[in-house]
């Protein structure tokens, strides 16, 4: 039987640069997002790509009930799940000062919640086999504060902080954590961008440091991936 990877968010951007890797190296791997058409799209191709299957769940993470739902679905598969990846998140541009309300409750459940949640309700089994592997989708606003992040920054330092956090705790039992904290990666979220392409990393480059660091020997962990273009951060 082949091996099971979660991977959140998974029909766009890295997420889908994730599952398709994951698929080709012989993994089966569970999805989910918001939008159902995306998740028909993304099942059509990448059943036609050699190596493992994948498995959709229309879910939006940041509501509790469809997390829970997502749970319920992976348990029911009555799979170990071998690599968690907390993909899930939003980005809404704006100032601490003068972003519109709201805004931080839905990025902190978006980005935070669904990865505290999800991994509570499959990192169990992971501890009594000794064995998983979790990766948190950080960012280099993690660690940078960035004048137009906002509640972005705020999610993603406590996010970054979490996973440090769980990494302390999952020492004694055999499971990794990592931090992944990429830079500008040409994505949907750069859309329209007048910036040229090399100005961006691609989201295969961090799925394929994903997969790298995943395969490293029992004893060795990267604890934190930090990646950003060649020619430096985007303001």
């Amino acid at each position: 039987m082949n091996p099971l990877a979660v991977v959140t968010g998974g029909t766009k951007g890295i997420g889908r640069a994730l599952v398709e890797r994951f698929v080709r190296g012989g993994f089966d791997v569970v999805t989910c997002a918001r939008n159902e058409q995306d998740l028909a799209v993304l099942q059509q191709e990448v059943s036609q790509l050699a190596g493992g299957r994948i498995l959709c769940q229309q879910a939006d993470l940041s509501v509790r009930s469809d997390l829970d739902n997502f749970i319920t679905f992976v348990h029911s598969l009555e799979r170990p799940v071998d690599v968690l990846v907390n993909n899930t998140g939003v980005f809404m541009p704006g100032q601490i000062h003068n972003e519109e309300e709201g805004v931080l409750e839905k990025t902190i459940e978006t980005n935070v919640y669904s990865a505290y949640h999800l991994t509570r309700g499959l990192i169990p089994t992971m501890m009594e086999r000794r064995k998983g592997h979790v990766f948190n989708m950080c960012s280099t606003a993690s660690i940078t504060a960035y004048p137009n992040g906002g509640s972005y920054c705020i999610s993603k330092f406590a996010l970054h902080g979490m996973t440090k956090v769980l990494r302390e705790e999952m020492k004694p039992f055999g499971v990794k954590v990592t931090a992944i904290l990429p830079g500008a990666t040409l994505t949907s979220s750069w859309e329209g961008t007048d910036l040229p392409e090399e100005r961006f990393m691609k989201a295969e480059d961090v799925a394929e440091t994903v997969w790298a660091v995943y395969h490293l020997s029992p004893g060795a962990v990267v604890e934190d991936i930090l990646m950003r273009p060649q020619l430096g951060d985007i303001g």
